[in-house]
């Protein structure tokens, strides 16, 4: 039964999430509408910022990423008003959203932009890590710095960043795809990289100089309100900066990648030396695997579904990310995207009166252009946030608005392993010249 609600703030605009979707929304909102008090809902002590932008050209854009404590945003922008409390329930028919804090806030217009957390292959399993805010890094360096060998499960960008800057730990790499970062670049740029992947690095690392926040030193009760359904903004393209992730062993890297394959069972210490099954040692040489039975007992194992099963100190998942969309399903009838995103037309509406979405928590269900698609990447929660902005202005003043041209042409600028990436739909990344090789591409 719902209670009726009885405001303790009310702004005409509310957003909800702190990360780069909801940070730009809140943003423009409070340009459009200087006079007008703008909440800004976030679970996280830290927001993300966008810092140091340029637009390459008319669909290409290049941003850094910044966690800041949210007195920087309300210092910029001194009508937007932070609440630093998750979402405990959304009352779309009397308008307002009860906080986990016990707050109530009342809005006309509003624009959900909660991110995603993790799909991790196995819920509940005390060694299967999900790498999503600053948290779960932290998290994951402390449990590297114990390890001998751990296993990464999927293909994606996080999954990229890590095999590459893991030094003194061996690292299993099961893709379902044939190469490597098939969602990023062609074959004959995954080769190249995969050959710069099982080699030494000879690259010194880049020092980050942008100031850095994380949630430690933080009230303690922050992080009991994170509970493992809550999670925080994702991490920006550079969030293994700042971090030691280096394992018990001396060498720099070693890698050996698995490909075609998935999950089939994941197997306890005990499960597994009842199951009588063999696992297999890291193999030496990349092309000639020589299979020889692994002798060391690891407190988890992978069974591959190319029946080769591995046995390691933790597992991090690495395999996409769900829409967390929990906290405002409960009451109220949104339409929901086969991803489990709400469904959000052309101007960036919801399926209910008055509520925007906006980045990972959405799915775009317009008629999209064929050289177009949904990735939910930095860049589009970006260009998401501040077209979702537009189309709330309009809207409350009675005025129709255009689609972005960004909807238009996929495209999307990033780096791995310290070489630039560029892609869009209409132009083929492919393996780099002679001359870029020792540059970027």
């Amino acid at each position: 039964m719902e209670a009726a609600c009885s405001p303790t703030t009310a702004g005409k605009f509310v957003v909800v999430g702190g990360g780069i979707a909801g940070v730009t929304c809140a943003e423009q909102l409070a340009i459009h509408f200087p006079s007008e008090d703008i909440l800004l809902i976030t679970a996280s002590p830290v927001i993300k910022a966008v810092t140091n932008f340029k637009q390459v050209s008319k669909v290409l854009e290049e941003f850094d990423v910044e966690e800041q404590p949210s007195t920087m945003l309300e210092d910029r922008f001194p009508n937007i008003k932070v609440i630093e409390s998750g979402v405990k329930q959304l009352n779309s028919k009397e308008h307002c959203i009860l906080t986990e804090d016990g707050n109530q806030h009342i809005y006309k217009k509003l624009c959900l932009c909660a991110g995603a957390k993790p799909k991790l292959i196995c819920e509940g399993n005390p060694y299967v890590l999900g790498i999503r805010d600053t948290d779960s890094a932290q998290e994951f360096q402390k449990l590297l710095t114990k390890a001998k060998r751990i296993m990464i499960i999927g293909n994606g960008g996080i999954a990229l960043e890590l095999v590459y800057e893991i030094e003194g730990c061996e690292v299993i790499w099961a893709i379902k795809d044939k190469a490597i970062g098939n969602t990023f670049f062609d074959a004959g740029a995954a080769e190249f990289l995969t050959s710069k992947l099982i080699a030494e690095k000879p690259e010194a690392k880049i020092a980050q100089k942008r100031t850095r926040y994380t949630t430690e030193g933080r009230k303690k009760e922050a992080q009991t309100k994170a509970n493992a359904g809550n999670t925080g903004s994702a991490l920006g393209p550079d969030w293994h900066e700042g971090l030691d992730l280096k394992g018990t062993k001396e060498f720099s890297h070693k890698i050996h990648i698995e490909t075609m394959c998935e999950v089939k069972k994941i197997y306890l210490q005990e499960e597994f030396r009842i199951s009588e099954k063999k696992s297999l040692t890291f193999p030496r040489d990349h092309h000639n695997q020589l299979v020889i039975a692994d002798k060391e007992i690891w407190p988890v194992y992978v069974e591959l579904t190319n029946e080769k099963i591995y046995g390691c100190d933790f597992i991090v998942s690495a395999t996409g990310v769900t829409p967390n969309t929990e906290p405002f399903l409960c009451g109220n009838n949104f339409d929901v995207g086969e991803d489990g995103g709400l469904k959000v037309d052309d101007h960036m509406h919801t399926s209910l009166p008055d509520i925007y979405a906006a980045g990972d928590i959405c799915t775009a269900s317009w008629q999209p252009s064929p050289v177009w698609q949904q990735m939910r990447l930095w860049t589009q929660a970006r260009q998401m946030g501040w077209y979702a902005a537009k189309c709330m202005a309009a809207a409350s003043v009675g005025e129709s608005t255009d689609m972005d041209f960004s909807f238009e042409l996929f495209a999307h600028v990033t780096k791995f392993f310290n070489y630039k990436l560029l892609r869009n739909d209409n132009f083929e990344v492919t393996q780099p010249t002679k001359q870029q090789q020792d540059k970027h591409w």
